[in-house]
C-alpha cells in the first residue's frame, strides 16, 4: 500500500497558472457560488478558497507556509484573489475567516495564535510538498489508540487497489477517517457517497507485515 514514504497515517476526525485541473475546479467553484454573495453563503465560498489555497495553492502564491502547513491570516488577506461568490480576498476580515473555521463541518482547518498573531492551516489533503508529515499528523504507535481505520471509495476504482494498492495520487498522503459517514457526523477525508470500504489492520501495519483490507 502506498500512503507516504514515513510511517505516519493521515487520520480524519477530522491554479491559478500552469495547472489547467486545478483551474477548472476553480471555474466549476465559482458557478456553484454565482449569485450568492451574502450571509453563510459569503462565509462558505470563503471556506473553499481556503481550502484550496491551503492545500495546493501557497507555493504559487509564495504564501510563506510552515512545514507544519500553518501560514499567517494576515498574509491570506493581502492576496488578490476572489473567493467562489465573486468577493474579494482582501474584503474579508479576520472575524470572517474565524467564521469560517467554526462553521466547517468537517473540521478542515486549524487555527494557532503564536507571539500575538493569528495562524491558519488546512488540517489534511494538501499537495504542497511545503508541509512535513512529521510537523502536520500526530504518529500512531500503537493500534489501541485507533478503534477503526477507514478508508472510502467507489467500486470504479477498486480493481485498480485490489492490483497495485491504495495510492495517494496527488496528495503527500492516503487519508483513512475513524468513523463512517453514517455515524451521524460528516467526516473529513471520506465523501458520503462512497460505496467501497476499506478497513486497514492498523495492528498488522504498525508491525509491519502485510495490511490486511476488508470489503
Amino acid at each position: 500500500m502506498s500512503s507516504s514514504s514515513s510511517s505516519f497515517f493521515s487520520f480524519a476526525h477530522s491554479n491559478i497558472s500552469g495547472a489547467g485541473g486545478r483551474g477548472k475546479e476553480l471555474k466549476n467553484d465559482r458557478e456553484r457560488s454565482r449569485g450568492r454573495g451574502g450571509g453563510k453563503d459569503r462565509i462558505d465560498a470563503l471556506g473553499r478558497l481556503l481550502t484550496r489555497i491551503l492545500r495546493h495553492m501557497a507555493t504559487e502564491l509564495n504564501l510563506n507556509m510552515r512545514n507544519d502547513g500553518y501560514v499567517k491570516v494576515g498574509d491570506l488577506l493581502k492576496l488578490n484573489l476572489k473567493t467562489f461568490a465573486n468577493i474579494p480576498l482582501r474584503s474579508h476580515t479576520v472575524d470572517d475567516i474565524k467564521e469560517a473555521v467554526r462553521n466547517d463541518n468537517k473540521q478542515r482547518f486549524n487555527l494557532l495564535e503564536e507571539n500575538g498573531e493569528l495562524l491558519i492551516r488546512a488540517n489534511q489533503g494538501h499537495t504542497v510538498t511545503t508541509v512535513e508529515s512529521e510537523s502536520l499528523l500526530k504518529q500512531i504507535l500503537s493500534a489501541d489508540e485507533v478503534q477503526f481505520c477507514i478508508h472510502g471509495t467507489y467500486k470504479r476504482n477498486l480493481e485498480s487497489i485490489l492490483e497495485s494498492g491504495l495510492k495517494r495520487m496527488k496528495r503527500l498522503h492516503v487519508h483513512f477517517s475513524s468513523g463512517l459517514p453514517t455515524d451521524g457526523e460528516v467526516i473529513s477525508g471520506m465523501r458520503r457517497d462512497v460505496n467501497i470500504l476499506i478497513h486497514l489492520n492498523v495492528r498488522k501495519a504498525l508491525e509491519g507485515k502485510h495490511a490486511s483490507f476488508e470489503f
